[in-house]
């Protein structure tokens, strides 16, 4: 199964490498990853595998969000159909 994680803040030094370390300790493999930086802010939004993730993405999504509410950003995880059906027009 694939998702969909978006990053969404204040830039600072090491949100790439917490968010990678992160799904790297749960087998989660990155796919596609895009990134801008407006100003001060941070944007990235990522295509993720959880083929061969340990936990369920209910839990992943979890300290996915505690570890954005500990750098300030907020940081969602979301299936890709239902990432998809969200945003189709």
């Amino acid at each position: 199964m694939k998702a969909i994680v978006t990053v969404i803040g204040k830039d600072q030094v090491g949100i790439i490498a917490s968010v990678c370390s992160l799904l790297s300790s749960h087998n989660i493999n990155i796919l596609d990853i895009s990134q801008t930086v407006l100003q001060e802010y941070l944007t990235m939004v990522m295509l993720v595998d959880l083929s061969a993730c340990d936990k369920p993405i209910v839990e992943v999504g979890r300290a996915l969000e505690q570890t954005g509410k500990e750098r300030g950003l907020s940081i969602r995880i979301q299936r890709e159909d239902i990432f998809n059906a969200m945003h189709r027009i």
